[in-house]
């Protein structure tokens, strides 16, 4: 089928697909997301965990984006994809904090990152959330309307398509995972299991931290942490899921081969290269 956003469609694919947008906010403006509907990335990261938690901005931003989708009327439109405050320590502290979801499901973002993602049951809680109850979810009637008109599709239509993929083929949302702190990593193999996910990464810096060190990138390529991002990336290939990773121009080739799926592009080059790979 076709979908409607880029990232859903790439992966759908088998990938590669690539992001842009920062992990301490953005700008949440109308005209920003205007400029945003010319991006060459796949999916817009709007990094909401250590930014503002800017409802209104976000919401100026998903109508900005939708109005010069509609007027360009370019194929599939870029999603976007928020990373949440709340952390996956537990299916409690998600439930608890569940009107996050509900919030930023209503503006029309297309997906969801969990940042620290330490348990299966957290992430359970979440697809929960994002899910609406007819389909056994928890998500309720009302946010789907202003949903549905970012997307471009009716009401009706919206609660067809809000859905996670690949859990669902014909789903237009996405749940990644930051499994990036080492009790994330104990966990690593029945967190990446959980349905409704469609993608993890291993969280470089914040596992540097979790092992006592600062988060640099010099720190990245000691034993304990190149085994962690090994773990990390062979319970994404066991689940079936995409694994997330930063590329340059240099090393797009060689992490598409290894098998990475999602990057974090350096710039438009990194992902043209990486998109030449595979046609």
């Amino acid at each position: 089928m076709t979908h409607l956003n880029r990232a859903v469609a790439g992966l759908a694919r088998g990938g590669p697909i690539f992001y842009t947008g920062g992990h301490t906010g953005a700008e949440l403006t109308f005209e920003a997301g205007r400029n945003a509907a010319a991006t060459w990335a796949d999916y817009i990261n709007v990094g909401m965990e250590h930014g503002t938690f800017d409802l209104a901005g976000l919401d100026r931003f998903m109508r900005g984006l939708a109005a010069a989708h509609r007027e360009s009327r370019a194929g599939p439109m870029p999603a976007v994809i928020v990373e949440l405050p709340v952390e996956g320590a537990s299916a409690e502290i998600l439930r608890a904090n569940a009107w996050q979801v509900r919030q930023l499901l209503a503006r029309g973002v297309h997906g969801l990152m969990l940042c620290h993602a330490e348990c299966p049951d957290a992430v359970s809680a979440l697809v929960e959330a994002v899910r609406f109850s007819f389909r056994g979810g928890r998500r309720g009637a009302g946010g789907h309307v202003s949903a549905a008109e970012v997307w471009g599709v009716s009401p009706a239509e919206y609660l067809e398509l809000a859905d996670p993929w690949p859990l669902n083929p014909d789903g237009e949302l996405l749940i990644g995972l930051k499994i990036e702190n080492r009790r994330a990593l104990e966990r690593a193999e029945e967190t990446t299991r959980v349905p409704g996910v469609a993608f993890a990464e291993w969280g470089p810096a914040d596992m540097s931290m979790s092992f006592g060190y600062r988060g640099a990138p010099e720190d990245f390529a000691r034993p304990e942490l190149a085994a962690a991002r090994e773990r990390v990336f062979r319970a994404c290939r066991s689940a079936g899921i995409a694994f997330l990773e930063g590329a340059t121009r240099d090393t797009v080739e060689a992490k598409i081969a290894e098998g990475v799926r999602v990057f974090n592009a350096a710039d438009e080059e990194t992902a043209m290269r990486g998109r030449a790979v595979v046609r």
